[in-house]
């Protein structure tokens, strides 16, 4: 992206490779070898791309499925050796309050306070305020890759199965629920995440109150879905539009977190932001960067400055 002050995050050149590291996760934690291998040879593309478009500075990080991998000092190392680059982590409170941050500046201050809701591959964020900086941000091992690993083995799944997972989803929401004030189920409800923009796309519809293509997700389209999805392999659902096949088979999984959730902090509905961690990290990144116009900047300043002066010269006057 071109980055300044004041700017949209847009980009201005995108590449996506698929790395599947949910499915390499073993028992033990680690990801196994052929994950890594592709781990290694998409970042190594996304510098080729970034090298070839001259880009002046990379940001890299990596999220839970890197993050909390017990062999993560092996990625690392891998990804230092071979592609030549330092990936940074965030924590998943960190993530849930700068994709927050995201969120409140694409909707603006009048949105009022905020619910934001996401769904990634090995954890969930739960964060509420009012102001740009939340007032709690959470992080729970809700992720739909790794709740696909350890209680959907079977594509389609059994409603047995569906049912446990769906215990075990309120029992580790009950805990942040409580945290959660009142007055924050009454918040703009906001989802982010790929989970929820992939839901909206065959279950959701657009509001026309809304700017232009906001899709809305309401419970009730999620509820009815989720028996319909849990009968499907992965090879139907990734002919649901939006559904890409390297994240269909955890799309049950996600939906079933987000249906869950949604009824526990009592969301009828969610609008799909489509700002999220990237576009946060981006925005914080050019914060502090100087604008194109910086000169002329300067010079309304100064010009300011001389008129504040000159206004104090004239109250003097007149008070004597």
């Amino acid at each position: 992206m071109d980055a300044y002050p004041g700017s949209p995050p847009l980009p201005v050149y995108r590449l996506k490779t698929p790395t599947r590291l949910a499915e390499e996760i073993r028992a033990d934690g680690t990801v196994g070898v052929a994950g890594v291998k592709r781990l290694v040879a998409a970042v190594c593309s996304a510098v080729d791309a970034a090298r070839g478009y001259d880009v002046v500075e990379l940001i890299p990080f990596a999220t839970s499925a890197v993050r909390d991998a017990a062999n993560r000092d092996q990625i690392v190392t891998a990804l230092r050796s071979e592609a030549g680059v330092d990936i940074g982590f965030l924590p998943g409170e960190e993530e849930g309050r700068i994709t927050y941050f995201a969120a409140h500046r694409w909707y603006g201050w009048s949105a009022g306070p905020l619910l934001v809701l996401d769904i990634g591959g090995g954890s969930m964020e739960i964060v509420q305020g009012r102001d740009e900086d939340p007032a709690l941000a959470l992080s729970l091992p809700l992720g739909a890759g790794r709740l696909t690993r350890s209680h959907l083995r079977d594509h389609p799944a059994s409603p047995k199965q569906v049912k446990r997972l769906r215990r075990h989803i309120r029992d580790v929401l009950a805990p942040a629920v409580q945290r959660v004030s009142l007055e924050g189920r009454r918040h703009k409800v906001v989802a982010t995440s790929k989970t929820f923009k992939q839901l909206a796309r065959f279950a959701g519809t657009t509001d026309p109150s809304l700017p232009a293509g906001t899709r809305v997700l309401t419970r009730n389209q999620v509820e009815k879905w989720v028996p319909r999805l849990a009968a499907m392999g992965p090879a139907e659902r990734a002919q649901l539009p939006g559904v890409p096949r390297a994240r269909a088979r955890q799309l049950l999984a996600g939906a079933v977190v987000a249906a869950t959730a949604m009824s526990a902090l009592d969301a009828d509905r969610v609008e799909i932001c489509p700002w999220a961690l990237r576009e946060g990290i981006l925005l914080r990144r050019v914060a502090p960067l100087p604008r194109p116009d910086t000169l002329r900047q300067v010079k309304l300043v100064e010009s300011s400055s001389a008129t504040v002066s000159r206004l104090d010269e004239h109250r003097q006057n007149r008070h004597g």
